[in-house]
């Protein structure tokens, strides 16, 4: 049976459903995928919650594997069982959601073939590599009545959730700007060879719907983020937090009006994606004239005295409005100053649990409960998407939410999303 035919059977079968676990039981069994760089976090989280089980791991490298496996009985957990090819363990009708924590390439497709199984679905930020997929996997979430969450952290922050409210009750007036920040440290990466494959590795899989390149290691672990096939710069790694944060602040959705300028400064090396960037939107959400600036930026760097800052890092937002302006950093605070004297007004510092918000919506059902809804999620992708096109493009580029597509640009069009390498493709209809 194909790919194709086999999800559509499971989608069959599975449909809107209630999760495949039991209203006696309301033990959630879930699978982990990419045990990389988030990987980690997600198998601690989720052994941190109570009847939460994680029933099986998946990644394209043994070592990786290896390393989870590692975790879970540091954790005192039952070993799992472990997969290298995701379709096999989407095959298992017994586990309940998976937990996405792969390059930005196989999010949305996993999320689709996830979705279609009759599974619920955390995927890493950003959820999608393209519009396209942006579209896609909200329609699958939907058509499938999954509880889909992207992992934006900071929605669950308790402070931040208080400091949106506060401007949305009026505390800082009539907020008309926000400005998010993404400073941080970021070395060369250096020109690596041409190597062979290492051994454990199945790259052919790790590739999947993105074009085969000869293996280096600058194309692979962690540095594929600087690569377009794989990665959306840094503007799409830490980036899209920022930039989740103060589209929510302002609230808006699309913009109609986008432009990005920056480059790759400084190092001479194998990256593609910009290494300083300076982006601006424009919104007309019900008429309301609003703006979005997003600055990255690498290296020797300076702080924002309002912002959080790590060693050289200022990662954060500033909202502006008639009556103040508030901070938003990315470790789950706010601050405000008011008035025209610039007087301390509200602030909070209070985290949050994202993972154990999507578990307690796969349990209830509640769509409406989860803090990174996927539709949400896949908004602040757009912007990361149509400021990155912007720059490639070199020029300011105007978009139509309607047909989620840039007016009279072709060019510009062509990079909503890209050819996709069989049979690892994301379908038109989901």
């Amino acid at each position: 049976m194909d790919r194709r035919s086999f999800l559509m059977g499971s989608a069959a079968a599975l449909g809107a459903a209630q999760s495949v676990f039991g209203e006696a039981n309301d033990r959630v069994r879930i699978a982990v995928l990419g045990i990389g760089g988030r990987g980690p976090s997600h198998l601690n989280g989720y052994s941190k919650l109570e009847n939460v089980e994680i029933v099986a791991i998946c990644d394209i490298d043994d070592a990786h594997i290896a390393k989870g496996l590692g975790i879970l009985d540091k954790l005192g957990k039952p070993k799992p069982q472990t997969y290298k090819d995701v379709r096999k363990l989407i095959e298992d009708k017994s586990i309940d959601a998976i937990s996405i924590a792969t390059p930005n390439h196989w999010h949305t497709l996993m999320t689709v073939w996830g979705c279609q199984a009759g599974k619920d679905v955390y995927v890493e930020k950003p959820c999608s590599h393209n519009i396209f997929e942006a579209q896609q996997i909200v329609a699958a979430a939907r058509k499938y009545n999954r509880m889909v969450q992207q992992g934006s952290q900071i929605r669950s922050s308790k402070a931040v959730q208080e400091g949106v409210q506060q401007m949305r009750d009026g505390l800082i007036g009539d907020v008309y700007m926000a400005r998010g920040l993404c400073f941080k440290k970021r070395d060369t990466i250096g020109r690596k060879p041409v190597v062979p494959v290492p051994d454990g590795v199945d790259y052919d899989l790790w590739t999947g719907p993105s074009p085969m390149h000869q293996f280096t290691m600058n194309r692979f672990h962690y540095n594929w983020h600087w690569f377009w096939d794989t990665g959306n710069g840094d503007l799409g790694n830490q980036g899209i937090h920022e930039m989740d944060v103060a589209r929510w602040g302002l609230g808006v959705k699309y913009p109609v009006k986008v432009s990005a300028i920056g480059g790759h400064f400084m190092f001479d090396d194998d990256q593609e994606t910009p290494n300083t960037l300076n982006c601006a939107f424009e919104f007309n959400d019900n008429g309301k004239h609003q703006m979005l600036e997003f600055e990255v930026r690498h290296w020797m760097t300076n702080g924002e005295a309002t912002v959080h800052e790590r060693g050289n890092n200022a990662i954060g937002n500033l909202f502006y409005g008639s009556k103040g302006f508030m901070a938003v950093d990315s470790y789950s605070s706010y601050k405000t100053w008011l008035g025209y004297d610039q007087t301390e007004g509200p602030k909070a510092n209070q985290g949050g649990d994202h993972f154990l918000n999507f578990i307690e919506a796969v349990r209830s059902r509640k769509r409406e409960t989860l803090n990174a809804e996927i539709e949400e999620g896949a908004a602040s992708t757009v912007l990361v998407h149509l400021a990155n096109i912007s720059y490639r493009v070199g020029r300011t580029i105007h978009f139509d939410s309607k047909t989620m597509a840039c007016t009279g640009d072709s060019e510009a069009n062509k990079l909503l999303t890209r050819n996709y390498r069989k049979p690892f493709v994301v379908p038109e209809k989901v």
